[in-house]
């Protein structure tokens, strides 16, 4: 009986998660307290996933991948690599998907996608290239890139913690660099040839006069401020770096004449990137709009975060403006400025449509924010402070961090505890703050994995996982092992579309441990391929990496399932069938 409630939990918990209307970390945790109410978990083998060492590696390598970010030691690998890429179309994506899958084996790929839109955006342009031609190989790279190490995903160091507790012995960090390689090899070489034939090409992204992740804001002039009777092409703005769009006076629009003189209460419609924006809130007798509409409802820029965001196709946001759709009043969260691909926008920022892809700079109070990210809304790429920190600190937690690598991988220093200690010293180097080192930790992934941990302690233990495994198992295996091995990476695959690759791994490893082992064969086997299938989340745009790009590249859904469809069946395949040579099914 216990193993049927067990079964029908999970079922439960993969439809919820799927649905997406409540947040993983939730229903992670709901699920552990119905396995504690009917007494198949005590509360200590509930909570003993949350012990592990793996959420201490996990929680570390978020606190480094910040500080790189932050510190713009990122933007300097980007930079270095986006040089001498050649000028062919292959060439360009040769370059650019091997580079990209070297740094997503050791960073998030969210990450690493979100710091490349930009230069692969005005590299199309420099081209003559539709940008549509190399974002979607950038988010497909960042993604085949994280299954060449232990900690490329977040997904290979659950599934590690998980088979480790399962007394199956500890994963390497370069232990699945090989098939990682192979599986980069092979879908680049399937994108050169097969996928740059399917990749949509929808020009205009070079009509655009601005430059890539320059921002549309409304810029208020108060009084006294020294722009006043300024013209506007010989104004402050210039000096700043920002495009002078619109102005609005006394409830008119004006457009931005050369000669036209900047007067006090003019609301000016401007064109910068974010860090000129950020700026702007510094400089007497300027403000942004919406940060004077957060000081008329209470609330204060220092109790505040701005964040880089992107909406997702999922979002309500999408197909409605951010005046229709009340989203200050509803979020307590302000949008200061929006960015479109190439798309200039010259409306008012209230009254523009918004799309799947745009990026918006929000301010508000974090956790505000993390909440709306959890409802689906949008995915955070960055955050950014007044201050800007010097990228001396960053390259030394960039060395910390590959001397960190080394140890780990030479089992002088557990991993755990090599990335704790370089995370700790990022934080005393001030390469990071203690309070944005806590607020960049995806607790939510942290929980998930805890939890599902737990879950599938108590599949094994009611011998729910016997059930599942049988039923899997009288089915596929008069196929044959490598049928087996099948049907379990093809339903990691499907799973991992709508879920997070984490919970598609975690909810499928238990069944797939127990199915091996009734058919005599090694659940390591089953268990790396499982990990690996669990990446393979290309057939959709909902993926983070995948969601960066949507927008600038004017995807549509299909174009995900026409060029990512073939790629994720090759890879899933290769999978299959490298896997068994690298771990065979009977050791002996």
């Amino acid at each position: 009986m216990s193993a049927w409630f067990v079964i029908v939990l999970l079922v439960v918990g993969v439809v919820v998660f799927s649905l997406e209307k409540l947040s993983v970390d939730i229903v992670t945790l709901l699920l552990l307290l119905a396995l504690i109410f009917a007494g198949i978990l005590t509360p200590e083998q509930a909570f003993a996933g949350f012990s592990n060492d793996i959420i201490i590696m996990l929680a570390s390598i978020f606190v480094i991948s910040t500080a790189l970010r932050d510190t713009g030691v990122l933007d300097l690998t980007c930079g270095l690599l986006m040089k001498g890429m050649g000028t062919s179309l292959r060439s360009v994506l040769a370059a650019l998907m091997s580079g990209v899958s070297i740094i997503s084996a050791f960073m998030n790929n969210t990450t690493v996608t979100s710091m490349f839109v930009g230069p692969v955006v005005a590299m199309s342009r420099q081209l003559r290239l539709p940008a549509s031609l190399l974002l979607m190989p950038l988010a497909f790279a960042s993604i085949m890139g994280g299954t060449c190490t232990l900690i490329g995903t977040s997904t290979n160091v659950a599934v590690s913690g998980y088979m480790e507790k399962a007394g199956l012995g500890t994963i390497g960090m370069f232990d699945i660099t090989p098939i990682g390689l192979i599986l980069v090899a092979v879908g680049t070489i399937y994108m050169l040839i097969v996928g740059i034939r399917l990749l949509p090409k929808r020009r205009g992204d070079e009509k655009d006069s601005l430059s890539i992740r320059k921002y549309l804001a409304e810029v208020v002039i108060l009084k006294d401020s020294p722009l006043i009777g300024q013209e506007i092409h010989r104004s402050d703005f210039s000096v700043l770096g920002f495009q002078v769009l619109k102005v609005g006076r006394r409830g008119t629009d004006l457009y931005a004449t050369p000669h036209e003189r900047l007067e006090e209460g003019d609301t000016v419609l401007v064109a910068g990137k974010v860090e000129d924006l950020i700026k702007i809130k510094t400089i007497e007798g300027l403000d942004i709009q919406e940060d004077l509409n957060l000081r008329a409802m209470g609330v204060a820029a220092e109790d505040t975060q701005i964040v880089e965001v992107v909406l997702t196709p999922r979002s309500t946001l999408v197909g409605t403006s951010l005046r229709r759709s009340q989203f200050r009043q509803r979020t307590g969260l302000s949008v200061l400025a929006i960015h479109r691909g190439a798309d200039a926008l010259m409306r008012q920022l209230g009254d523009v449509i918004l799309e799947a892809g745009d990026v918006l700079l929000v301010q508000g109070p974090y956790q505000r924010i993390r909440d709306y990210e959890q409802e689906s809304e949008m995915v955070i790429v960055s955050q950014h402070d007044h201050g800007v920190k010097g990228k001396r600190p960053g390259v030394i937690v960039l060395a910390a961090f590959v001397v960190a690598v080394i140890v780990g991988s030479t089992g002088l220093l557990p991993v755990s505890v090599a990335m704790l200690a370089v995370a700790v010293m990022a934080v005393l180097i001030k390469a990071i703050d203690l309070e944005t080192a806590y607020e960049n930790i995806d607790w939510r992934l942290l929980i998930l994995i805890g939890g599902m941990t737990a879950f599938g302690q108590a599949m094994t233990q009611t011998g729910a996982s016997d059930m599942l495994a049988a039923g899997i198992t009288g089915l596929l295996s008069p196929l044959g092992s490598y049928a087996l091995l099948a049907g379990f990476c093809v339903l990691t695959v499907l799973l991992t579309q709508p879920m997070s690759n984490a919970a598609a791994a975690l909810v499928v490893l238990p069944v797939a441990l127990q199915a091996a082992e009734l058919q005599h064969l090694s659940p390591l086997t089953f268990g790396i391929a499982v990990m690996l299938s669990a990446s393979m989340s290309m057939l959709t745009p909902f993926e983070p990496s995948c969601i960066l790009v949507y927008g600038p590249g004017k995807y549509r859904f299909r174009d995900f399932l026409t060029v990512g469809g073939g790629l994720t069946l090759l890879l899933t395949i290769l999978i299959i069938l490298l896997v068994p040579l690298f771990w065979p099914f009977h050791v002996s």
